[in-house]
C-alpha cells in the first residue's frame, strides 16, 4: 500500500466482482491488482479482469504480499469465512452484502479484525451514492415534514425455482430476505435514524412473514419495523416477483418518492439520480446528475477509510453497529417466518464459523483437579442460555472450548430446554463428549421434589444427547422435604451412571448441605462433594431471584474452606457491580442497587479498580481473578454472549492475586 492508492484483490469472479472491478477501476484511491478463483483456466476470465493479476485460489490471494485489501464476493455462505481469514492474514476487507448469515456471525468478523487492527466493511453500495447524501439533506431540512412512514422494497422474478441456484438453495443461504431484503432494511434504519438525529436507528418491534418455497428460502417476503417516536417502516423483497422497488417516504407535509433507488435510477454502471418531492398535488423533481459508477462510491470510500487507519466506514456508509443492527432485523425477520438455513444446522455445520475443524482443547484457561470427578476441568465454565439458534451458539462454544473451557453449565429450566438441546447438538458434531464436563441441573421451584430428579435428568440427557452428567445440581431447596430423600434420589442416579462426578445443591444453605453430608454418611450414600451458590467479590445483599442463596458472607466462606466443597459460582463478577454501570451516584438500574449496593461493597469496588490499575487491568478481571483466588475449589461460571465479552473474561487469567492480594480485596 501506497501513501495514496490500496491495492486490491477480489475473492470470487463472478457478476457482483465485474460491478466492483469498474467501481475500483473509477475510483481515485484504489486499484485492482488480483482476483483470485479456484479454476484460473476459466476461458474469459483474464478478458473480463484484464488489468489484473489472476491467482489460483482464495489461500494464495490472502498470502499476497501485493494486496492489500480484498473484496469479497463469494456466495452468503463464505462471507464470515474468508472475511474472518482475511483478518488472519492482515487484509482489509469489504464484503458484498450481508456481511454474514446472522448478527453473531457478523460480530465474530468483527472480533477478528478488532484484534487485527485492519478496516472490515458492508457493502451497501447505494449508501455511498450522491443521491443519498441528497435525500439525507432533504428530510434534513424538512422538506416533507417530520417522517412518519418508509415503504421500501427490491424484487425481482427469476420466473423459474431453480433449486440448485445460489438464490434458492438452502444450502447457499438463498432466498430473498437475505440476498435483496437486506437493502430496504438498512435503507429504513438509516431514514428513521436521520429522522431524530442520528445516524441510523434500530427497531423496538419486527414483525416479518415470508411465503417459502420447496428447499425452506423465502420467494417473497414482507416485514413492518417499528421504531422509537412511532416512526413505521414497510419492507419487501422478492426473487419470484416484480416488486416496483420504489422507495417512499411519508412525512407530515408530504413524501418523497425514488424510482430505482437501489442503482440510482441506472444500473450497475451508472445511475443519474431521481428523486420526486410530492407536496400538495405537486410534484417537484430532482437528480444529483451523477455520471461515475455506482460502484465507484464506496470503493472510494474504503480505500480512504483504510488510507486513515480507520476499522469502520463512516456514516452513511455500513459501520460496525450499522451492519450488526441490520442483520438483527433480519435475524429476526426469518425467525418469523421459520426460516433456517441446512448450512446452519448442526448435522451441517460441523466446523468453526472459519470452516476449519474444532481445535485441540488448550489455550489460556487452565485445568484443574475438581473432588469427585475423573477427569481434568477448566478452572471456570460456561453459561450460556442465551442463544437461540445452533450456528449463534456454536460460535461461543467453539471459541470457549478452543481456549481450554470444558465444563458447560446446562440445566432443565434453561430456555425451556432449549440450553440442553443446543449442547447436545454441538458436543455430538464435535465428538468432544468425553473431554467435556457437562453440568446438569434438574428439581427447579416449584417442583423441588424427590421423585423430579430421575423424570427431568431422563429429558434432560435426551436434549443432552448423552447417557450421563459429569456433575449434577438440585437447582433449588425445600426444606419441607427431608434432606435424605434428595440424597436418596440423587444418589440412586449415581448409582445407575447418570451422574459420574460430584453432585449437591444449587442455591443451598451451609446447615442444609451439612445434614446432607451427614445423613450419606450415616447410610452409606454419596455423599454431597459440590455446590453451585453465588459467589463474588461483591456480597450478594438480597437474593437476585427467590431461592438464591450467597456463600459469600465471612461465614459461608469459611465453611467452604474447611469443607473444600467445590463452588461452581453463579454470577461471580457480581452481574456489572464491577463495571461503570454501577457507582455510589448511578442509582438507575434496580437490581444493582437492590442487591449489591452498600458501603463494603463499594469498598471492596474501589479497591478493586486501585489494584486493577496497578496490574494493568479492569476492576471486572480483578473480581473474576479473586473468585478464582480462594483457598476452597472454586469454580466461576462466566455467561459472555459474544466473542469480545469471553477474550475479556479471559484476562482474568493474566492476573496472579495472592492471599494478601485477596485479604486487602475483601477488608482493605
Amino acid at each position: 500500500m501506497t501513501e495514496k492508492t490500496v491495492r486490491w484483490g477480489i475473492i470470487g469472479p463472478g457478476s457482483i466482482a465485474k460491478a466492483f472491478r469498474g467501481g475500483v477501476n473509477a475510483s481515485q484511491h484504489g486499484v485492482l491488482a488480483a482476483i483470485a478463483t479456484r479454476s484460473p483456466d476459466r476461458p474469459g476470465l483474464q478478458d473480463t479482469f484484464p488489468e489484473a493479476r489472476i491467482v489460483n485460489g482464495y489461500d494464495a490471494l490472502l498470502a499476497d504480499p501485493e494486496i492489500d485489501a480484498v473484496y469479497i464476493a463469494v456466495p452468503h455462505t463464505g462471507h464470515a469465512e474468508w472475511a474472518i481469514k482475511a483478518a488472519e492474514a492482515g487484509k482489509h476487507v469489504l464484503v458484498e452484502k450481508p456481511l454474514a448469515l446472522s448478527a453473531h456471525e457478523a460480530d465474530a468478523v468483527f472480533h477478528a479484525h478488532r484484534k487485527a487492527g485492519t478496516f472490515a466493511g458492508e457493502a451497501f453500495m447505494y449508501r455511498l451514492h450522491p443521491q443519498t447524501a441528497k435525500i439525507i439533506e432533504l428530510i434534513q431540512s424538512g422538506v416533507i415534514g417530520q417522517v412518519r412512514m418508509i415503504q421500501s422494497s427490491f424484487g425481482f422474478s427469476m420466473g423459474k425455482f431453480q433449486p440448485q441456484h445460489r438464490l434458492f438453495a438452502s444450502e447457499l443461504a438463498g432466498g430473498g430476505i437475505m440476498d435483496v431484503g437486506c437493502y430496504p432494511v438498512s435503507m429504513a434504519r438509516l431514514l428513521a435514524g436521520i429522522a431524530v438525529g442520528k445516524p441510523f436507528a434500530d427497531p423496538v418491534k419486527v414483525a416479518g412473514t415470508a411465503t417459502l418455497n420447496a428447499e425452506g428460502t423465502d420467494d417473497w417476503a414482507a416485514a413492518t419495523l417499528t421504531f422509537e417516536g412511532g416512526i413505521v417502516a414497510q419492507v419487501s423483497c422478492a426473487v419470484m416477483a416484480n416488486l416496483d422497488n420504489v422507495l417512499r417516504i411519508h412525512g407530515s407535509e408530504g413524501r418523497i418518492e425514488v424510482p430505482d433507488f437501489w442503482f440510482a435510477g441506472g444500473n450497475r454502471d451508472q445511475g443519474l439520480g431521481r428523486i420526486d418531492i410530492i407536496k400538495g398535488g405537486k410534484t417537484e423533481t430532482i437528480s444529483v446528475n451523477e455520471t461515475a459508477h455506482v460502484y465507484s462510491f464506496e470503493a472510494e470510500a474504503a480505500s480512504l477509510a483504510i488510507l486513515a487507519g480507520k476499522q469502520e466506514f463512516g456514516a452513511p456508509g455500513m459501520s460496525w453497529g450499522d451492519t450488526l443492527g441490520n442483520l438483527r432485523v433480519l435475524d429476526k425477520w426469518r425467525a418469523d417466518a421459520g426460516m433456517e438455513f441446512s448450512i446452519e444446522t448442526p448435522q451441517v455445520r460441523t466446523r468453526t464459523l472459519d470452516n476449519r475443524p474444532l481445535g485441540p482443547n488448550t489455550g489460556v484457561i487452565p485445568k484443574r483437579s475438581i473432588p469427585g470427578l475423573d477427569k481434568p476441568a477448566s478452572a471456570v465454565a460456561l453459561g450460556f442460555e442465551d442463544f437461540k439458534t445452533f450456528a449463534s451458539g456454536a460460535i461461543l462454544l467453539d471459541a470457549f472450548w478452543e481456549r481450554g473451557g470444558n465444563i458447560f453449565d446446562t440445566a432443565f429450566i434453561y430456555g425451556g430446554g432449549y440450553t440442553e438441546k443446543l449442547f447436545g447438538q454441538w458436543q455430538k458434531s464435535r465428538g468432544v463428549r468425553e473431554q467435556a464436563v457437562v453440568i446438569g441441573k434438574g428439581a427447579h421451584s416449584p417442583l423441588v421434589y424427590p421423585d423430579v430428579i430421575a423424570k427431568q435428568l431422563t429429558q434432560s440427557l435426551d436434549r443432552l444427547q448423552t447417557d450421563y452428567v459429569d456433575v449434577y445440581f438440585m437447582h433449588r431447596d425445600n426444606t419441607d422435604v427431608p434432606v435424605g430423600e434428595f440424597v436418596d434420589a440423587m444418589d440412586a442416579e449415581v448409582k445407575a451412571g447418570r451422574i459420574r462426578g460430584p453432585f449437591g445443591g444449587s442455591n443451598w444453605t451451609k446447615e442444609r448441605m451439612d445434614a446432607a453430608i451427614a445423613y450419606a454418611q450415616a447410610n452409606g450414600k454419596t455423599a454431597p462433594q459440590a455446590l453451585s451458590n453465588n459467589f463474588a467479590l461483591a456480597e450478594m445483599l438480597d437474593p437476585i431471584w427467590g431461592g438464591c442463596v450467597t456463600a459469600a458472607t465471612p461465614d459461608f466462606k469459611q465453611w467452604l474452606v474447611d469443607r473444600q466443597v467445590t463452588n461452581f459460582s453463579w454470577s461471580s463478577q457480581a452481574r456489572g457491580f464491577f463495571t461503570d454501570l454501577a457507582g455510589r451516584d448511578k442509582r438507575d438500574n434496580e437490581e444493582l442497587v437492590r442487591v449489591w449496593y452498600n458501603e463494603q461493597n463499594f469498598g471492596r469496588r474501589d479497591r478493586a479498580i486501585e489494584l486493577g490499575k496497578q496490574l494493568g487491568h479492569s476492576p471486572i478481571h480483578i473480581a473474576l481473578a479473586y473468585v478464582l483466588a480462594q483457598s476452597f475449589p472454586s469454580v466461576p461460571l462466566i455467561g459472555p454472549r459474544r466473542l469480545v465479552e469471553l477474550e475479556d473474561s479471559l484476562k482474568a487469567f493474566e492476573i496472579k492475586l495472592t492471599p494478601e492480594h485477596v485479604s486487602w480485596l475483601e477488608q482493605g
